[in-house]
């Protein structure tokens, strides 16, 4: 229950998301949070740090630990279904899912 707690915070599954790729420094992964506050953001970076998901490098820089790339795996199959469910929704009206 502890890592659905987690994970259904806001914001948590967008950062796992934008650090799935790759490292990324605070500036730029503020910039693709457009409506995340730069506060909420470093809650949620603390957070995920102390589950032990998520790094922040000596060039303060962060990163996905094995815990969070583990992690990542496991939610592959949700993020490809919400990009069918997405196309589903904003394509045409027959368009099933």
């Amino acid at each position: 229950m502890a890592a659905m707690e987690l994970l259904g915070q806001r914001w948590v599954l967008r950062v796992l998301w934008e650090l799935e790729p790759g490292r990324l420094g605070f500036l730029e992964l503020r910039r693709r949070m457009n409506n995340c506050s730069s506060s909420m953001l470093s809650v949620r970076l603390q957070h995920l740090q102390s589950a032990g998901l998520i790094v922040k490098n000596a060039d303060k820089s962060y990163e996905l630990t094995t815990a969070g790339t583990e992690l990542g795996v496991a939610l592959r199959g949700v993020w490809d279904w919400s990009r069918r469910w997405d196309a589903a929704l904003t394509g045409p009206a027959d368009r099933t899912v």
